[in-house]
């Protein structure tokens, strides 16, 4: 079974998802939001497709540690995944930096700042999957 990470934005959410072995995280696709309904049923259909069983919501507290309007949006967002999708796992991953992490690496490629736009959200899903995949690779060494 795979991981999935989910990097929510206000008009956005970034998705990757990991290898079989859990080890590797890819990016998968820029969801643009349109509604609720519509970006609910597009994650169900990547859980199905992937065979994930954890989700991994990134959780974007303040630098301070404090939880601000936008982490209480994603926690609200992982209640709601788990209501929906009873099966699988739903962690909230601390994704601090985890969008100046991307946009270093997309600069680094020399990619183009109106392509880097496309994809950094997915990017970010990327850097939040990985951490969360390194912490626990850790963890069994």
């Amino acid at each position: 079974m795979r991981k999935m990470s989910l990097d929510v934005g206000t008009r956005t959410i970034g998705i990757a998802v990991s290898d079989l072995l859990g080890m590797i995280a890819n990016g998968v696709e820029t969801i643009r939001r349109t509604t609720e309904e519509r970006d609910y049923a597009r994650i169900g259909e990547l859980i199905k497709e992937h065979e994930v069983d954890t989700l991994v919501v990134g959780y974007p507290k303040n630098m301070n540690g404090t939880i601000g309007e936008r982490a209480q949006a994603c926690e609200a967002m992982a209640h709601k995944l788990e209501e929906m999708f009873p099966a699988v796992k739903v962690v909230l991953w601390d994704e601090r930096l985890s969008t100046v992490a991307a946009e270093k690496v997309l600069v680094d490629a020399d990619m183009r700042r109106n392509k880097r736009k496309k994809v950094i959200d997915m990017m970010a899903a990327v850097v939040i999957l990985q951490n969360y995949l390194d912490s626990k690779s850790f963890r069994q060494i």
